[in-house]
């Protein structure tokens, strides 16, 4: 695959996500299902794209013994979330000015083949979960008028996630080291101290942390405007150390 089919894929995504009215996490699983039919295994964007759109439809498809006790929240949250992952894909192909360091970093390796399928799918959750998940709990609370506090309803909630997120998570991380339509990654003991380097439960847990912090400071502005600007520049080097080639 060549840099211009890439750049073709990339215009197709940006009329997928344009096209999308999304206020609902089935709204968000059907864009997500549209990218990955887009998406040609050799883009290492698919296997982000492969480990999102199953965890989300797990957790939409498989609630808790006891109901959620805010609905409402969980699902403005799965849509705020989800449009920032969406959004640095469109900001990628008409503005890379406005991407992430921590997304371009996945995005500049999309090609590389010698980079396994897991290591893009944890990448992308690195840039996802200890990036974006911060602001969009921001933002989320701030919609609707929700303090981010430890053991509300809303915490325990995301919690609950968190719970049925690393079930599903390990076992699609899991079926992306070992291989799947055909295909088997190689060196297996290197991808595996990969897999154990990174772990959605804990990146969930520092996220809901580094939101209270946003929250509690959200009136002063160059303060959290400096927050996530070395949440972008760390993570962007742990993205850097999850993508280094092992194939």
């Amino acid at each position: 695959m060549t840099s211009d089919d890439l750049l073709t894929i990339d215009q197709r995504l940006v009329e997928i996500i344009s096209a999308a009215t999304i206020s609902s996490v089935s709204e968000v699983i059907e864009v997500m299902r549209s990218i990955e039919a887009e998406l040609p295994n050799e883009d290492g964007l698919k296997w982000f794209n492969f480990l999102y759109l199953r965890v989300t439809e797990s957790v939409r498809d498989n609630p808790p013994a006891v109901e959620w006790e805010n609905p409402q929240f969980l699902e403005r949250l799965a849509v705020v979330f989800a449009g920032l992952y969406f959004g640095a894909v469109v900001n990628r192909q008409r503005s890379s000015a406005n991407v992430p360091k921590v997304w371009e970093v996945l995005f500049d390796a999309r090609l590389n083949q010698r980079i396994s399928r897991v290591q893009f799918a944890l990448a992308g959750m690195n840039a996802h979960i200890n990036r974006d998940l911060a602001i969009a709990l921001l933002q989320t609370a701030e919609e609707l008028g929700i303090a981010l506090r430890d053991n509300s309803p809303e915490h325990r909630d995301f919690k609950r996630v968190n719970d049925i997120l690393a079930v599903v998570s390990d076992q699609v991380k899991q079926t992306l080291a070992t291989g799947i339509i055909g295909e088997i990654d190689q060196d297996l003991g290197r991808i595996d101290d990969i897999i154990a380097i990174w772990s959605v439960r804990n990146a969930r847990d520092a996220a809901w942390i580094e939101s209270k912090l946003l929250f509690a400071s959200r009136n002063i502005p160059f303060f959290n405007d400096t927050v996530l600007a070395k949440l972008d520049l760390d993570f962007s080097i742990v993205s850097r150390a999850l993508l280094l080639p092992v194939l």
